[in-house]
């Protein structure tokens, strides 16, 4: 007799993305399985040793205001810090973090382990149980039903997975990890559309074999800023660990080049479709001929070992090809490798499938999110993760779901890239997507998200009290600083010269200081005698941000309201197009197979032109006139 047991909601994948899902739908109530093929890879990192870095620091940010668990987690668990682009405007300012790979995983586990509501279950669901378009649970390989409200689907690289590297193949997952061979059969029975996508990892090497003399040193920032908006800075300073930096040369790209024909990439091998963003370095060498050397970082993979991560060197050339590549850089001359590089062939969807609550259109209750849609990195599927747990719990308790929209979070712009655009290849966040990125950053991820997060119930009544008196905070300051004036005195002078800053020939309040490029906030403190003691480093932060860049925020936020406008033209779920005279065959096509929620969402789908947008708003005023007229 075969187990039947009944759940909430299913999630089938404990990476990254199920990781965020599982604990989402515990934390909002609902009995949550998650299974994954070993209980002892639950938030394994598989590639790359570090959370965060541009754009992706922006999304962990968003997930923590929103009550999810990636910015918490690495907080505890990193070995080095950087804030990438101090240099530049805020709007790109983005935190990275290496962290020790185990130490990372297993403090994820500890989380999922003491979160109620929440069953971890190692086993490989075999298919999808579905009854008039309707999830109604999953089957494993031994037979056993899960029953359940919701499904999320959160399988990563492991659906037929195929690790190659020469002619070597292996029907594997990440790091010899057993593939799930079954599901993608019930998939395609259940009319879901697969693609086949390609990923890749460099070498690991030992450690103690590395020359590092001939590299050089990367160190973290001397001031460690965390993820979580709820992590005290003060309990995370701690010594860190060095990253390194050493580059190809022309010998490495001569080696790469002689045994391009034994690439599994350009011998055909490969099937999949790589990752524009994140190549190979033969696909490197290849596209940047003119190039003549490709910066790699050594990064250690923890505490726990002496195995460092060659990081800009991904590869599927044979061992031996490998073995001369790798020791013709500097550094690595006499190195031993631990671990071969290799590409990983995986199944995946077109996002397409998929609403913007990444609910698929075809069955109801069933959900998605990860590298599964066709996404890369590990902040990517964590966002997706968090949002379709969110929206399979309130799926189940019958509640309204959400939707982040572009100009609310770089989450809104992920998804939405994901289930309108056409996305041939892995898709990576990337700050240039993101069309209101000025008001998109990092730094008020909380202001943006948090009372989203507490309306959802992800964020406590205490943590979002915290939240409220910090913006009290920023606002009365914000406030002091524009209305308190400074003279001629030489002291004001004084300090203008230090800072080669224009001498004041009249009174000037201190907002009007601050907005001079070469002063700010903290610069200006000698000259402001009535600064309130106690306020935080984030506060000052955040004040300092407003007053220098207040015009552009403005500017920006106007063209959020434009955007919103369209946003708020909804498009019924039942529309039907082929109603619609004027508009062209491609367009009615591609509105048809998307199903756009708003107006604002058709206009940005390939295909669909301005024109085509026009006849369509035309077509649902003239709609909804006659519907008037007739009530």
């Amino acid at each position: 007799m075969q187990i039947e047991e009944k759940y909430d909601i299913v999630v089938v994948g404990a990476g990254h993305a199920g990781c965020e899902a599982a604990l989402a739908c515990a934390r909002l109530g609902c009995e949550t399985v998650v299974f994954t093929v070993s209980a002892d890879s639950i938030a394994m990192m598989p590639c790359n040793p570090n959370i965060g870095g541009s754009s992706k620091g922006h999304l962990v940010r968003e997930i923590d205001a929103l009550g999810g668990e990636m910015g918490k987690n690495i907080d505890k668990t990193f070995i080095q810090s950087k804030m990438l682009n101090s240099s530049k405007g805020p709007a790109v300012h983005s935190l990275r973090a290496q962290a020790d790979k185990q130490w990372y995983s297993r403090e994820m586990r500890k989380t999922m382990e003491h979160t109620d509501h929440l069953t971890i279950k190692q086993a490989e669901v075999s298919s999808l149980i579905v009854e008039d378009g309707i999830i109604r649970g999953v089957t494993t390989v031994s037979g056993a039903r899960y029953l359940a409200g919701a499904v999320i689907l959160t399988t990563g690289v492991y659906l037929k997975s195929r690790c190659i590297y020469g002619d070597v193949s292996e029907y594997t997952g990440p790091n010899g990890l057993k593939a799930a061979n079954y599901l993608s059969e019930s998939l395609l029975a259940c009319g879901i559309e697969l693609r086949r996508y390609k990923t890749g990892t460099p070498a690991r090497i030992d450690g103690t074999t590395i020359d590092y003399s001939k590299m050089q040193e990367q160190k973290g920032d001397r001031k460690i800023v965390p993820f979580s908006f709820e992590t005290d800075p003060a309990t995370i300073q701690k010594e860190q660990v060095s990253c390194w930096l050493t580059y190809t040369n022309e010998e490495t790209h001569r080696i790469i080049r002689e045994n391009l024909d034994r690439s599994p990439l350009y011998s055909g091998n490969i099937k999949g479709t790589g990752p524009r963003y994140c190549p190979s370095i033969e696909d490197k060498v290849v596209r940047f001929a003119d190039k003549d050397r490709h910066q790699v970082f050594v990064e250690p993979e923890g505490l726990y070992t002496e195995e460092m991560y060659i990081d800009g060197m991904s590869s599927s050339l044979p061992e031996d090809v490998q073995d001369a590549m790798y020791h013709s850089v500097p550094g690595l001359e006499n190195s031993k490798i631990v671990r071969n590089a290799y590409a990983i062939e995986y199944d995946c969807i077109d996002a397409q499938q998929l609403k913007s609550t990444l609910e698929f259109k075809k069955i109801s209750g069933l959900y998605a999110a990860g590298q599964f849609n066709g996404s890369s990195g590990y902040e990517e599927a964590a966002a997706q993760g968090l949002i379709a747990g969110i929206n399979a719990a309130k799926h189940v308790q019958d509640k309204e779901e959400i939707v982040l929209d572009r100009s609310e979070a770089y989450i809104g712009v992920l998804i939405d890239d994901l289930v309108t655009k056409e996305n041939f290849e892995p898709y990576r966040m990337m700050t240039a997507r993101a069309e209101y990125r000025l008001h998109l950053r990092q730094d008020n991820a909380d202001q943006r998200l948090t009372k989203i997060g507490h309306d959802v119930g992800l964020i406590s009544d205490e943590r979002y009290s915290r939240y409220l008196a910090y913006m009290e905070n920023v606002k009365s300051e914000k406030a002091r600083m524009e209305s308190t004036f400074v003279g001629q005195t030489e002291e004001v002078q004084e300090l203008l010269r230090k800072y080669e800053s224009t001498e004041l020939k009249s009174g000037a309040t201190l907002a009007e200081l601050i907005r001079r490029p070469e002063l700010s906030y903290e610069l200006i403190a000698p000259i402001d005698p009535a600064r309130p003691e106690g306020l935080s480093e984030r506060v000052g932060e955040q004040v300092n941000i407003q007053i220098k860049y207040t015009g552009y925020i403005d500017r920006q936020m106007r063209q959020v309201e434009q955007f919103k406008k369209m946003e708020k033209r909804r498009i019924p779920e039942d529309f039907d197009y082929d109603l619609v005279p004027s508009l062209r065959l491609e367009a009615r096509q591609k509105l048809k197979k998307i199903r756009p929620t708003s107006i604002g969402q058709a206009s940005r789908i390939a295909g669909v032109s301005p024109a085509d947008v026009s006849v369509l708003l035309v077509w649902m005023q003239k709609e909804k006139a006659d519907k008037n007229d007739a009530e």
